[in-house]
């Protein structure tokens, strides 16, 4: 009877731990979403940029997890290198330690339910008196969250029993087999690390075990570097199903982890001499801390400078599948699984619309090309722009559902506008590609019924089409964030300037049919300036949608 009571104290201490780390997480990403997607930009730096980005984001979200299977999905959406995501996980490893320095401070120096039942308080205090979607809700449900996770390992230090003669004994036995000890405690450290899916939370668990006397610091040490191990588990689920790019990224995770893991290991009693030394008179909960914060300082450091190297090692580990080095023909979208992190899935789906915003100034700016070179036989090119544009429709169906699931989560009020704005946004974009690929068809439709356009007015279209080609590369260099009032102003006399064009276009048009011209070749060419201007159409609507971006 005694064990199962235990057993239902920890199991409750440990969700309720759990659940607080999970309000704070949302509320934290909902707070701080916009700063948190400025520091996510940064990714496409280089390498040291990206660790600093992954550490700081990760120390901000409490959650490694989250912050590399964001990595994976943002690698196969094909956002990210492989090169530019190692860089970012290394950083997360070194920001996930920071649980245990929260743990380890003020977890254990006094009693846990003084401070958590006071910011519980001022919590719910600042949920009542904010807006539903305000700021100042945000944070308050953040300090509920802080709060119910000290509660939790309040109850978690509790509910662990002091240990028994026998317990001690049979510690002491097992600590006592070398290296044996080691790999058992870090195969203890992989398995409580994958059921919980949180390195943080097992941490501080084990750093709980630790203080009660259950386990010592060399086993506590052993069960960490498990924990490193173990949390790779959630970046592997994200790459089932993906594209090469993101299960290499997911292996540069694992590999990362098991071989630093791999060192500290084989070097065990070097290692924990040298924590040792630097840790001096600490606690056990800070000498935990500081040995999960050296161990993942050093892995970084030692595997920064060989990123690229160690990037083409994962390339000869996991093989491209045959044929999608050449996809670019039969282009396939992949939607990435939605994670439990509202704020990046905002991010991500931001970051895959400039992805689509690209694609029609590619399949526009190869329509320019053809215009200019007009060759005889245009299947192949057809063909290519048919992929491209089930492509787009691809991404406008996969993105409206995944932005539809991301309004059914707790967001800020800011991301909760631009989920609308952005579900325009897709299908404007989405409607470009349409024309892009109309107008190729128009294109051969006049070289298979031998409609011979004009030399002359071809040319002519030049500058029309350059107007249209500037206002889609003003849209892509705008597309991860909102636009000025002037800027929109801007983009206004750029759409009026198109609509000038496209009336003096057709104007001259209709005088040569009066003038006796084919007037099917007429036809077809007022056509084409047509879909032309739509897709300048198209993209002001884009450019007032980024107005309204918040």
């Amino acid at each position: 009877m005694d064990v199962a009571i235990i057993i239902i104290e920890l199991v409750g201490a440990l969700g309720l731990f759990l659940f607080g780390m999970k309000i704070l997480s949302e509320a934290i990403q909902r707070a701080a979403g916009e700063r948190l997607k400025k520091a996510l930009n940064a990714m496409t730096g280089n390498t040291f940029r990206s660790l600093l980005t992954g550490m700081g984001v990760t120390a901000l979200i409490q959650s490694s997890s989250a912050t590399t299977v964001m990595v994976v999905s943002f690698v196969n959406a094909g956002l990210l290198s492989v090169v530019q995501a190692a860089g970012v996980i290394f950083g997360a490893n070194i920001g996930t330690t920071v649980t245990a320095w929260i743990v380890s401070l003020i977890g254990f120096k006094f009693s846990i339910a003084a401070l958590a039942l006071p910011m519980i308080g001022a919590g719910f205090i600042m949920m009542m008196s904010g807006k539903r979607r305000s700021r100042t809700r945000d944070w308050g449900e953040a300090a509920v969250g802080f709060g119910l996770l000290f509660l939790g390992l309040e109850y978690l230090s509790h509910a662990i029993p002091k240990p028994s003669a026998e317990v001690m004994h049979f510690l002491a036995d097992l600590s006592g087999m070398g290296a044996l000890s080691v790999l058992i405690a870090a195969g203890a450290g992989i398995g409580l690390t994958v059921l919980m899916h949180s390195s943080s939370a097992s941490t501080a668990v084990i750093i709980t075990l630790a203080v009660e006397g259950v386990i010592g610091f060399e086993m506590a040490a052993g069960l960490v570097l498990g924990a490193n191990i173990g949390t790779t588990i959630d970046a592997y689920l994200a790459s089932i199903g993906a594209r090469t790019a993101a299960k290499r990224a997911a292996w540069v995770h694992i590999l990362f982890n098991v071989l630093g893991s791999a060192w500290a290991i084989v070097l065990f009693k070097p290692f924990i001499h040298l924590v040792n030394a630097v840790a001096g008179g600490s606690t056990v909960a800070q000498h935990i801390a500081l040995m999960h914060t050296t161990f993942n300082v050093v892995n970084a450091v030692v595997f920064s400078p060989f990123v690229v190297p160690f990037t083409k090692l994962v390339e000869r580990i996991v093989k491209a599948r045959p044929g999608e080095e050449s996809m670019i023909g039969k282009l396939e979208y992949v939607a990435a699984p939605m994670m439990d992190t509202p704020e990046l899935n905002i991010m991500r789906a931001q970051k895959e619309i400039a992805d689509m915003a690209g694609l029609c100034g590619r399949m526009f700016g190869r329509f320019r090309e053809l215009l200019d070179e007009r060759p005889e036989d245009l299947a192949d090119e057809l063909e290519e722009f048919r992929d491209m544009e089930n492509y787009a429709d691809q991404m406008r169906e996969e993105l409206s559902r995944f932005l539809m699931d991301c309004a059914g989560h707790e967001l800020g009020a800011s991301s909760q506008v631009n989920i609308g704005v952005m579900m325009r946004m897709v299908s404007d974009l989405e409607d470009i590609t349409d024309d892009c690929y109309s107008l190729v068809m128009l294109l051969d439709k006049a070289e298979s019924r031998k409609l011979k356009l004009d030399p002359a007015e071809v040319e002519r279209l030049g500058p029309y089409t350059l107007l249209v080609s500037d206002f889609l590369r003003f849209v892509q260099d705008n597309i991860n964030g909102g636009i000025s009032g002037e800027q929109l102003e801007s983009a206004q006399r750029l759409e009026d300037r198109i609509d000038e064009f496209r009336s003096a276009l057709r104007k001259k048009s209709r005088k040569r049919i009066q003038a006796g011209a084919d007037v099917k070749t007429e036809l077809l060419y007022m056509d084409v300036v047509r879909h032309i201007e739509k897709i300048g159409d198209g993209a002001f609507d884009v450019a007032r949608a980024l107005r309204e971006m918040k």
